[in-house]
This record gives structure tokens, sequence and C-alpha cells, in this order.
């Protein structure tokens, strides 16, 4: 099992979500940490290569995210957490798990 390591403030961010998105998102986690895929996710290659997003909808609450990044043996890096407010994921997003990528020397 791959250890989880987050970057900036993509744990806080989990955290902050709703106990039930967490709980889901967590999950999921624990299922890249032994190798197997997500239940929902989707490459992003706009925040670099081997970059994933789990994908999580709340009937009341919206979409959730978390980016991450599980190619390197050490770790399973995750550059961000964040409630999706458009259909798109946000520009902002995206930069910021880039730049979180580039800081793991990707």
């Amino acid at each position: 099992m791959k250890p989880l390591r987050f970057l900036g403030s993509s744990l806080s961010d989990l955290r902050d979500m709703p106990d039930d998105v967490r709980r889901a998102l967590g999950g999921e986690l624990a299922r890249v940490q032994f190798g197997v895929e997500p239940s929902d996710f989707k490459s992003m290659p706009s925040v670099g290569q081997g970059v994933y997003e789990i994908r999580y909808r709340d009937k009341a609450r919206g979409a959730f995210r978390v980016i991450y990044v599980a190619k390197f043996a050490d770790a399973i890096y995750v550059l961000h957490a964040f409630q999706k407010k458009t259909q798109k994921t946000e520009k902002a997003d995206i930069d910021l798990a880039a730049r979180r990528y580039r800081m793991i020397g990707a």
C-alpha cells in the first residue's frame, strides 16, 4: 500500500468537506493506495502526465473532486481537493494542481 502525501492545503480542504463526501473520497483514495482504480475518475493531462481526478457527485451539494498523481513509487500525491462550482473545472483549480505537481519534481 502506497502512503498518501497531501500537498498544500489539500488535506485541510478534504477535511472541510461534508462528512459523507469526505468518507466517500477517502474510500476512493484508499482504493488507489491498494492499486485499484477509483469508481469514477478521469485523466487530467492539462495538469500533468499521470494525473487523475476522482469525481464524486452529491445530489444535494453538487460535485466534489480530488486531483492526485500515483505514478511515483514512493507515494500517491494528492494535489488538490475542491468542490466544483461550474460545469467545467475552473482554470484556477487546474493551475493550482499543476503548480503542486511541479513541486514534486514532475
